[in-house]
């Protein structure tokens, strides 16, 4: 694995800034736009994905950044359930809802990804940072 100096070198932290860019982009306009409740809780969860990467990776160690990955892997699952909603209230198009799955399942794919690679850089005794 290429060392990692920032969070912004981070490929999950990169996917879900697309991800969280595609979010403010589709929520801006349209039917989802007005659900104020629904287009406001599908921003914050995505930039808690962010938000989290970074807040863990600026923490000493690896047992807390990995609690900071678990809880941006989870706001990923919360991304893809509010977009069920969102589809299914006819708030946002198959096509949108499909854009923005496959980026919410490669983030999460890359934090378990991560998180398999930090508990075994753990069990070796090796430090992340």
């Amino acid at each position: 694995m290429a060392k990692i100096e920032r969070f912004e070198d981070i490929d999950a932290w990169k996917k879900a800034r697309e991800l969280t860019k595609i979010i403010y982009e589709v929520t801006a306009q349209g039917k989802i736009a007005t659900d104020f409740s629904l287009r406001d809780q599908l921003r914050r969860a995505a930039v808690s994905i962010m938000a989290n990467i970074a807040e863990g990776f600026e923490r000493e160690g690896n047992k807390e950044f990995r609690q900071f990955l678990a809880t941006a892997k989870g706001s990923a699952g919360e991304v893809k359930a509010l977009l069920y909603v969102a589809l299914d209230a006819g708030l946002i198009s198959t096509e949108q809802f499909h854009r923005i799955r496959a980026l919410a399942d490669d983030a999460s794919r890359l934090l378990a990804g991560f998180l398999r690679y930090l508990k075994t850089s753990d069990k070796k005794g090796s430090k992340f940072q």
